[in-house]
């Protein structure tokens, strides 16, 4: 029976950016922490009752529209075979705040192993700031 290759994982630093490295026979692929963090912050926005990121540095909040930046608010650590996040949002006035924090959880999480194929151990939620319902745009 054939040995079956195996895939390692593994951080390396270059260009001053921190990459989560997998590589095997054929090559490796290197992706950026900032990837990582743009990743879950897509999930995140778009989970209803979610209004925004609140960016710690600045105290300001991301829009959904404006995706440039997007990964501010986000923190991304990664040690042997575990990837934790924290992610920092702003929540909308009407929805249980705990819910809107476990699905932000559960979005992400899939997310980011759907996109790295590497298991999310941590997703930590924090409700930085309250704000009213998005306002429909008119068309």
């Amino acid at each position: 029976m054939p040995q079956e290759k195996r895939k390692v994982w593994s951080l390396t630093m270059g260009e001053s950016k921190a990459y989560i490295r997998t590589s095997d026979d054929k090559g490796s692929i290197n992706i950026s922490h900032e990837v990582v963090a743009v990743i879950a912050a897509a999930a995140a926005v778009d989970v209803d009752g979610v209004h925004g990121l609140y960016q710690t540095l600045g105290k300001e909040i991301t829009s959904v529209s404006g995706r440039r930046g997007l990964s501010r608010g986000i923190r991304t650590k990664i040690e042997g075979n575990n990837v934790t996040i924290d992610i920092h949002i702003v929540a909308e006035i009407g929805n249980p705040i705990t819910d809107i924090g476990q699905k932000v959880q559960k979005v992400v999480m899939s997310a980011i192993e759907e996109a790295i194929g590497k298991k999310v151990a941590t997703v930590n939620v924090h409700i930085s700031g309250i704000s009213l319902k998005k306002a429909n745009k008119p068309a």
